[in-house]
């Protein structure tokens, strides 16, 4: 098993132990299947499936992320794309918390075998309300990025992030969930725009605007990557 395998197991555990720990925990989560439309590096129409996963008890918040955009055309594959994020919160107080965060990113059409970040911070609930929420985060961090020329790059980063939802109706709900990580060589932003509307008892339909910007990418590369998915969403 590559050293990458191995990184994205032993962080995952890492952080997930706690709830996995406890087998009485309950977990709840969602699962996406969509259509597609991306610019930038890669432009075509394809499909992608999402899995969010999330345990709550006691103090402590667990969330598992996992992302894949893979399409063919009949000569060769157009887009590729593996996302993970492991997260675990504690609660310090009502309206505050700590939290450890990994993610590992690889885009085959990017320019970068990998990028992976670990990170450390503190969270805040800025508004509580029953229709709406909206939390900020903010710690340092270490990223690791592998472009395509087999060069290897570490730095420190300062993640900022900020997450809404609204819930517009009772079958409506609107989210936004933005990040940047900023560092003394690259700083990626994103931003992920949603609205899902209730269809049918567990059952929902989703449309969500995704952009990221890389400040710096390897050659013939795009900084900004955009993409519009229309999905169906399960909740369990």
């Amino acid at each position: 098993m590559s050293f990458k395998k191995h990184l994205i197991g032993l962080a995952t555990l890492a952080i997930l132990s706690p709830a996995l720990a406890n087998a009485a925990s309950s977990w709840n989560g969602e699962a996406e299947l969509g259509i597609v439309s991306t610019t930038g590096n890669t432009e075509t129409s394809t499909f992608n499936l999402n899995t969010k996963l999330v345990n709550e008890r006691d103090q402590w918040k667990h969330l598992f992320l996992f992302n894949t955009l893979h399409s063919n055309n009949k000569d060769s594959s157009t887009a590729e794309r593996y996302v993970l994020v492991a997260k675990s919160d504690y609660k310090i107080n009502d309206v505050s918390y700590a939290f450890g965060r990994f993610s590992y990113e690889d885009d085959r059409f990017s320019g970068f075998e990998y990028q992976a970040t670990e990170t450390l911070g503190y969270g805040r609930h800025i508004i509580q309300k029953s229709t709406l929420k909206f939390d900020v985060e903010g710690g340092p961090g270490i990223r690791q990025s592998k472009p395509d020329d087999g060069s290897n790059d570490n730095e420190g980063i300062l993640y900022l992030s900020g997450n809404l939802k609204w819930d517009i109706s009772q079958n409506a709900v609107f989210t936004e969930d933005f990040f940047t990580e900023i560092g003394e060589d690259i700083t990626i932003t994103k931003s992920v725009t949603g609205l899902k509307s209730q269809i049918n008892g567990d059952l929902a339909m989703k449309v969500t605007f995704t952009a990221k910007h890389t400040s710096k990418v390897p050659a013939l590369k795009k900084k900004v990557d955009t993409e519009t998915a229309v999905s169906l969403v399960y909740s369990f």
